[in-house]
């Protein structure tokens, strides 16, 4: 089935001290999601729960996300969820070398079936 994609919304989200790629990447697509109000659909005659949702995570380790956890952040439609290389570790400044900033950057793709 092919979809035509009507929103593009992007995100970004940190752990500060806890390397939680989980975290930063709920983070994210909350952030994302934060963005924006959609009122065109009842205009175009779709309903929020048609939308396919396919979210795309960029994070240092895409598999240490649960991809489940973060597809529980998306209210509505049927959602997909996805991890790739990208995000950013910054390194700890703790004397013992934990901590340190995980960032995790998200970009949700809203289509509807055609």
């Amino acid at each position: 089935m092919s979809t035509t994609r009507w929103i593009t919304e992007m995100g970004m989200g940190v752990d500060v001290r806890g390397r939680d790629y989980t975290k930063a990447a709920r983070r994210a697509v909350f952030d994302a999601l934060r963005h924006s109000s959609l009122n065109l659909f009842n205009a175009a005659g779709k309903s929020r729960d048609d939308m396919h949702v396919n979210v795309m995570i960029g994070c240092a380790e895409p598999d240490a996300v649960d991809l489940e956890a973060v597809a529980e952040e998306v209210p509505y439609g049927v959602v997909t969820v996805r991890a790739e290389r990208g995000g950013l570790n910054v390194p700890p400044i703790d004397a013992d070398g934990t901590g340190g900033v995980t960032i995790a950057c998200a970009a949700i793709l809203v289509g509807f079936p055609d």
